[in-house]
């Protein structure tokens, strides 16, 4: 424990002197004048609530904070930009660290799926391939990233395996950093049956990496890869190679474990044998629906996180068993979000309940009465913010603190759901929507104002413009997944594995014969 403290100590010393380092460069500040702020304190470890506070951002960073009855030792530019805040919430930005952006032109027709039938139909090794042009995964990454800052996520850890080509993969990064999001957008290296090959793959990362774009952009180049348990030796080392030497921001994984055979190897065990788990980039197993108590010791030691998806594991039915259990290596994603919200405030109030429910359910099951809640809204507010910086490792993301970036949400406190709040983290976990989330700042610029989306400055299309482009594609993909069978789940999941295809029990809500699926 006292190791991890020095560590993530070193980090923040860190993210201080870079910002020292960085040359100073003259820019109009922001002031949130007069609100409640949700701040995090080092000696607990918890949410630090600040009332009747100010912030100011200068450039891309938080500056100072201040008590607003007392602002005279201040000094405040001219220039600054004043935010009254007043009755609202000031957040730190929510970050999803697992999320598919490309898919968004999917929305509403996968809404009874499976995990099954997810991996067949809508994922990287279905036909996606040869219906998706490069424009549509533009528009849909781009779309999919407006939804996600509408509801206050400012940072992103993307597995994009749209990579299906070299100009899909560059449509993606390029809509990711038009849409003025931060993220780690990591490249997926996947076989592919278009003959788009592992070497082919590898030279285009190092192409996209070079662009000039993504040092000025909030934009961070990483890898994506499920193939440690599946794939040749040579290709697993090549990939082991690539990541070690390209200096790559992040590497995320799919993890299940249990039943789940393609994944269920993907752990932190493996990459342990292979020696691949302590490095020196931040690597995240999505989901680990199933992971067990060497791979939690392993996270552990090695200071690497697991996302836990929790509306995506109930949805497609992966379950979640034992990741209660590693919540302190653990961050919240959203997965495939055409088939539910983007909003990671929504997945920390799911998971929140679940947990509950379940460590409750383990006390009632003794005949017991419980007397304590076995998880606060503090704690789920953290595995929506901070968790995910550490899980990334910047410590000045998902924090408000002096020297962290300035990724903000500010929540209208008066709206009909929030009014008459006191604890504003249970305001925001438990009881606000994204129509609450009134303004968002990603580095420093707004993304959203006045409850309106701010498009990044220099995009050649207007959100009109993008919205009608974006309509034409979904609709064009939509029905050719619509005219497509859907796949015959039979025998078993993955030949050779011995896990067979199974029915569950189906609920119907209308008595008698009832109204079908």
């Amino acid at each position: 424990m006292k190791s991890r403290l020095v560590y993530h100590w070193l980090l923040y010393v860190a993210s201080l002197v870079h910002i020292l380092l960085v040359p100073f460069v003259l820019a109009g500040s922001i002031l949130l004048e007069e609100g409640t702020v949700i701040s995090f304190d080092d000696a607990s470890q918890t949410p630090r609530i600040l009332r009747n506070t100010s912030i100011l951002i200068t450039n891309d960073r938080i500056t100072t904070i201040f008590d607003s009855s007392n602002p005279s030792d201040v000094p405040i530019p001219t220039d600054t930009e004043r935010v009254p805040a007043q009755g609202k919430i000031i957040s730190p930005g929510f970050i999803d660290t697992h999320k598919h952006g490309w898919q968004t032109a999917y929305k509403t027709i996968a809404s009874n799926t499976t995990l099954a039938e997810y991996y067949i139909r809508y994922g990287e090794f279905s036909q996606a391939e040869t219906v998706f042009t490069p424009e549509d995964i533009y528009l849909g990454q781009l779309v999919g990233i407006y939804e996600a800052l509408n509801a206050g996520v400012t940072s992103i850890l993307d597995h994009a395996h749209s990579t299906f080509s070299r100009e899909t993969a560059s449509a993606s990064l390029n809509a990711s950093m038009d849409g003025g999001v931060r993220m780690w957008w990591c490249y997926a290296f996947h076989d592919i049956s278009n003959g788009f090959s592992l070497e082919d793959q590898i030279e285009n990362f190092n192409e996209l990496k070079k662009d000039e774009r993504l040092g000025e952009s909030t934009v961070e180049v990483g890898i994506a890869y499920d193939g440690f348990s599946t794939a040749a030796k040579e290709e697993v080392q090549s990939i082991m190679d690539l990541a070690t030497t390209s200096n790559i921001s992040a590497l995320t994984i799919h993890y299940l474990g249990g039943p789940w055979p393609r994944f269920s190897a993907n752990s932190p065990k493996l990459l342990h044998d292979l020696d691949f788990l302590n490095t020196s980039f931040p690597i995240v197993f999505s989901h680990s629906s199933f992971i067990t108590p060497e791979d939690a010791s392993l996270l552990r030691q090695t200071n690497q996180y697991i996302s836990t998806t929790p509306e995506s594991e109930m949805h497609y039915g992966h379950d979640h068993p034992t990741t209660p259990f590693i919540q302190d290596q653990a961050a919240l994603g959203v997965d495939t979000h055409f088939t539910y919200s983007a909003d990671i405030v929504t997945q920390a109030r799911l998971w929140l309940q679940s947990t509950r429910l379940e460590f409750f359910r383990q006390t009632l099951n003794r005949w017991r009465i419980p007397r304590n809640s076995p998880m606060s809204v503090n704690q789920a507010f953290l595995l929506a913010t901070r968790a995910g910086g550490l899980a990334l490792r910047r410590p000045d993301v998902g924090v408000i603190r002096v020297g962290a970036k300035a990724d903000i949400v500010v929540f209208d406190g008066s709206s009909p759901s929030m009014l008459g709040w006191t604890d504003p983290v249970a305001a925001v976990i438990l009881h606000s929507n994204v129509g609450d989330v009134e303004h968002v700042l990603v580095n420093g610029k707004w993304r959203k104002r006045d409850r309106r989306l701010v498009l990044k400055e220099g995009l050649n299309m207007s959100r009109d413009e993008v919205e009608g482009k974006f309509l034409e594609s979904a609709k064009r993909i939509q029905e050719v997944w619509m005219q497509t069978p859907l796949p015959d789940l039979e025998g078993e999941f993955e030949p050779g594995f011995g896990v067979p295809y199974a029915d569950v029990d189906v609920e119907d809500v209308v008595r008698g014969n009832g109204t079908g699926y």
